[in-house]
């Protein structure tokens, strides 16, 4: 089955799951819940210029994410969700990679959303994407009329709207896209919440798209002073918190990032020995016996050989680690200069030594932010060193066989000609 088929089939069986499967007491988490996010996955795929198999997986993941509603639970519903998509996509015989990596989509939405690619990515900001839109009033309305349906208790418009600034704060987009265009919203909506939240009559309507006005100091009365002071405190407080969260998330990212890339690299490394090994196998075993018969092929087949051996070699420089002497001083670790991070700084040392170490680095932001800094900037390095001697060995393989083929071309129209000459 193609994929605009499967795709369609996929619809046809969320749409017909949910209108018998899950419960109507999901105001919210409803197929057209489901619907808006798989707009908002074709809106984001379409501006990445997702690969057709990403592409796939991504609108998916999306039409299966919220099916595990059908347990009447909305806790762990990512897991039945993807236990769902799993039987359709079996049923449909689907290849198992692809089924593996629609689950990993799914189960990326599980909050807090830990997404680990850009299919994933894309999936958590089209979940989340009312949040950075002018819907949200209106969706998050049904949200607290469906928490109240399934759980019997009356949430009030104080305590629901504490639960809001807290998700809020905590939520972040993950993509560049979603950043640009919805952030500056969902930040809105957020400032209206607190303005609410610090109004002393609650309840009282904030204009949209509005920033409420801050009365000069020497005009706020005293208990309103300390108000807006405390005010500005939380707000610094939360801008700092953001902050952490986002410079913590980068360092994820992007070692996430440099270790996948590495593992690419050695994937390639390892895909150019093992075809050149069992080409250099197959010369020695079969042709190099019958070379004194047709001596017309030795030049051909040296350079084949050479060629050979120098793909492997450079792939195999591509792939072969450093060792570094394990070892660091106190002043090292004073004097900020050792990346604790990297084993090869520290396998040398014993438990009590490191233990030390690394305390005194987590008790130092800036040691541990230059750590982590210089960690990426290393594994950066070696990757550069790596996809250096893998692309000599790709060059080598590809241009000296080649030369190889016209060498062994040359030389069988060669003694073609002493054959008739004869």
């Amino acid at each position: 089955m193609d994929s605009q088929s499967l795709l369609q089939e996929a619809e046809r069986f969320v749409v017909h799951f949910f209108a018998t499967r899950v419960s109507p007491s999901f105001l919210f988490h409803n197929i057209d819940h489901t619907q808006e996010v798989a707009r908002a996955a074709t809106l984001l795929a379409d501006y990445y210029l997702l690969p057709e198999e990403d592409r796939q997986i991504l609108l998916l993941a999306a039409w299966f994410h919220d099916t595990g509603y059908s347990s009447g639970n909305a806790r762990w519903h990512e897991t039945v969700s993807k236990e769902i998509a799993t039987d359709f996509l079996q049923q449909h015989q689907v290849e198992p990679a692809v089924i593996e990596k629609v689950g990993n989509c799914i189960m990326a939405t599980q909050w807090p959303q830990c997404p680990t690619n850009l299919t994933e990515q894309i999936l958590c900001d089209a979940d989340l994407f009312h949040l950075g839109t002018d819907q949200f009033d209106e969706k998050n309305k049904l949200l607290r009329k469906e928490l109240n349906t399934l759980f019997d208790k009356k949430l009030g418009k104080k305590e629901w709207r504490q639960r809001n600034i807290q998700f809020l704060q905590q939520h972040r987009y993950f993509t560049d896209y979603a950043r640009k265009n919805l952030q500056p919203i969902k930040q809105q909506h957020l400032q209206e919440l607190l303005a609410k939240e610090d109004d002393p009559q609650e309840g009282m309507p904030v204009q949209a798209n509005k920033i409420l006005p801050v009365k000069p100091a020497e005009t706020v009365a005293p208990d309103n002073e300390g108000k807006t002071n405390e005010g500005k405190a939380k707000q610094e407080k939360m801008k700092a918190d953001r902050t952490e969260r986002g410079i913590a998330t980068m360092f994820r990212i992007m070692s996430e990032n440099h270790v996948n890339l590495s593992q690419m690299a050695d994937s390639k490394a390892n895909i150019m020995i093992s075809v050149n090994t069992i080409v250099m196998s197959i010369m020695v075993s079969v042709l190099l016996g019958k070379l004194q018969f047709y001596p017309e092929y030795i030049v051909p087949t040296i350079i084949l050989l050479l060629v050979c051996l120098s793909a492997i070699v450079y792939a195999i420089l591509a792939t072969r680690p450093n060792i570094t002497k394990g070892t660091f001083t106190e002043e090292d670790i004073k004097n900020k200069k050792v990346n604790l991070l990297f084993f090869g700084n520290f396998y040398n040392m014993s438990l009590p030594e490191y233990d030390w170490a690394m305390k005194e680095m987590m008790n130092d932001r800036d040691y541990l932010n230059s750590s982590m800094v210089k960690d990426i900037y290393f594994l950066g390095v070696v990757l550069a060193r790596k996809y250096k001697y893998l692309r000599i060995s790709y060059n080598i393989f590809m241009f000296g066989l080649i030369l190889a083929i016209l060498a062994f071309a040359i030389a069988f129209l060669f003694s073609e000609q002493n054959v008739q000459t004869s």
